[in-house]
């Protein structure tokens, strides 16, 4: 791959996932303002929602992957197995014991998110099926 190409899929990357921290700031604010959970909680749900959009999205349009589905979504959630509960447990750590700002908390958060998981996914996920739409 060339320097531009990694370039724009950056580019796509960060835009789709600052599409997918829309989604994950409006669920957390349903949830912490609104619905009033605890913020681990509303963090967790707001998670889910994001990683569902932005896998949808950059699989499709960012790295034109054209391989299976359910093995790409399995590698996702492997990364996740891990990612959730550690982060899971900063969020509950920083608001409710370091009493840090809910919001602050979720929006460090999601940018550890955006650096591991396009990291993940160049590199593990997608590895060997960037760009095999065009393939075809």
């Amino acid at each position: 791959m060339n320097r531009r190409t990694e370039l724009l899929r950056s580019l796509k990357f960060t835009l789709f996932s600052a599409s997918a921290g829309l989604i994950q700031i409006g669920a957390f604010a349903l949830c912490n303002d609104v619905i009033h959970l605890p913020a681990w909680l509303g963090y967790l749900i707001a998670l889910v929602l994001s990683v569902l959009w932005n896998f949808t999205l950059n699989r499709r349009y960012t790295f034109r992957s054209a391989a299976s589905v359910p093995r790409a979504m399995a590698l996702v959630a492997l990364f996740y197995l891990v990612f959730t509960p550690c982060t899971t447990w900063l969020e509950h750590w920083l608001t409710d014991v370091k009493l840090w700002n809910d919001y602050l908390v979720t929006a460090l958060n999601m940018v550890l998110n955006l650096v591991l998981e396009f990291l993940y996914d160049r590199f593990v996920v997608f590895r060997g099926t960037i760009d095999s739409r065009d393939a075809k």
